[in-house]
């Protein structure tokens, strides 16, 4: 029996900025039933108080502590290894950041999805801070996600190759498929990683990464960035495939 669950946002509760019709009601069905859920998202471009915000006008209820980001976790490692940060990200997440960005000198670079502002001077100067010796961080290293005008764009993931194959570094991705981030979750739910189920609609950083993080269950559901046959490219391959989260969650619940 599943103990606690963890969701994705984009792509399982809303698509660009409309809700996945039922997903709200199925959050609350999981609730009902006496399911712990934690929201756990790659999306680097919206600072936390913003998601909590637009999660909220759709409908879906949740505690603050309950959204579990890149940004979030980024500053926990930054904080516990007393670095400060140069930001490769868009700038409406630096708020996220307050206080660990440092122009000279900085000990780590982090890099986000930073969308129009991936300038060829903005990676050139990320990548000389790595040649300087700068630890490396990614948020998130996805190939795309589904954008606000209903189609696929692309994600950090090339950006953060680009900078890995320049230095001869390799990134330390800190959300998903990141096991210490699940593992994030699932602790502040008390539930053992066996006892939860994911869903999410990236067969690779959601499923697969889940599933690897020793989750006993990944719910890959047909909404937002899936594409048909992604499941067949998941290894793991996925508990179980569902056309939304409300069939997911009455999956779960069966």
């Amino acid at each position: 029996m599943v103990k606690g669950v963890l969701l994705d946002l984009s792509g399982v509760l809303y698509e660009g900025n409309r809700p996945v019709p039922g997903a709200a009601e199925a959050v609350a069905k999981l609730r009902a039933a006496g399911l712990p859920v934690r929201f756990l998202t790659n999306s680097t471009r919206s600072p936390r108080r913003k998601l909590l915000e637009k999660l909220r006008k759709m409908g879906f209820e949740l505690e603050d502590q309950e959204l579990f980001t890149p940004a979030k976790a980024a500053c926990e490692k930054l904080e516990e290894n007393g670095l400060t940060a140069h930001l490769l990200i868009h700038p409406d997440l630096a708020e996220d950041f307050e206080g660990f960005e440092e122009a000279e000198a900085p000990g780590a670079l982090v890099v986000g999805d930073a969308g129009t502002h991936f300038t060829y001077d903005a990676l050139n100067a990320a990548f000389r801070i790595l040649a300087d010796g700068a630890a490396f961080y990614a948020l998130a290293a996805n190939r795309t996600f589904y954008d606000a005008d209903g189609a696929l764009s692309m994600d950090v993931g090339a950006f953060v190759a680009a900078l890995e194959y320049a230095s001869g570094q390799t990134a330390e991705v800190l959300g998903k498929p990141a096991e210490a981030f699940f593992r994030a979750a699932l602790g502040d739910m008390g539930v053992a990683p066996e006892d939860a189920a994911m869903v999410g609609d990236d067969h690779e950083a959601d499923v697969a990464g889940a599933l690897r993080a020793g989750l006993g269950r990944a719910v890959l559901v047909k909404t937002g960035k899936y594409r048909d046959g992604d499941e067949a490219g998941a290894d793991p391959a996925p508990s179980h495939v569902a056309a939304d989260l409300s069939a997911a969650v009455d999956w779960l619940l069966s």
